[in-house]
């Protein structure tokens, strides 16, 4: 059976109660990233817009919609950590999210324990079980296909330490289903979780 198709041009607006792209480019994992201002005042924000982008050397990256308090902490100190959110944090990742003023501690926000980096001066969160330091690499305005600038910023970093919980590595393999980490979906609050039930396996083809 052909499929019945709802097609609209994004600029003239999708005509539906909650616009779908999110939705359609996910579960998308989420950038948990902790920062400071060149005072030290500490940040934790969680992004939607995240992912890798290279091997070699290591680089992740997300977006800020809007110049947010993680932007500006990192064009000031060049220095970030994504940290794994998982089912068990849910709730205080979410709490990391409130509209705060800058001077707002999040961890202390969402309870959550600031842990020493050994590499970058903003702390990883001591409760989850992966953190990545990252020194920044690009920050780049992103631009529409006219070339006007839009009111995002995609901000990379080089991974130059991982911390990896012991539990989650079997005989020497992370376990993505044992971390039980998060993922964001569509709509104003759709979550949700990897877990074995839906890891399945594939061989490279040679």
């Amino acid at each position: 059976m052909p499929h019945t198709f709802h097609s609209y041009r994004p600029a003239d607006g999708h005509r539906l109660p909650h616009d779908p792209f999110n939705a359609i480019i996910g579960p998308r994992p989420i950038g948990w990233i902790s920062s400071c201002d060149a005072a030290g005042t500490l940040n934790l924000a969680p992004y939607s817009f995240f992912n890798a982008f290279n091997y070699t050397p290591p680089i992740i990256g997300f977006s800020s919609q809007g110049r947010k308090d993680s932007l500006r902490n990192i064009e000031a100190t060049g220095e970030f950590v994504w940290n794994l959110a998982t089912f068990a944090l849910a709730e205080a990742m979410n709490e990391s999210c409130r509209a705060v003023a800058p001077e707002v501690d999040e961890f202390a926000l969402a309870g959550l324990t600031p842990l020493a980096s050994t590499q970058v001066t903003p702390p990883r969160v001591a409760e989850s079980p992966v953190s990545m330091e990252c020194r920044c690499t690009q920050i780049v305005r992103l631009r529409d296909a006219a070339g006007q600038d839009t009111h995002g910023w995609l901000v990379l970093g080089e991974v130059v330490a991982v911390h990896i919980d012991a539990r989650l590595l079997v005989d020497g393999i992370y376990d993505t289903a044992a971390a039980a980490p998060i993922l964001r979906g569509g709509g104003p609050a759709d979550y949700f979780r990897i877990g074995a039930e839906q890891r399945f396996r594939m061989a490279r083809p040679a």
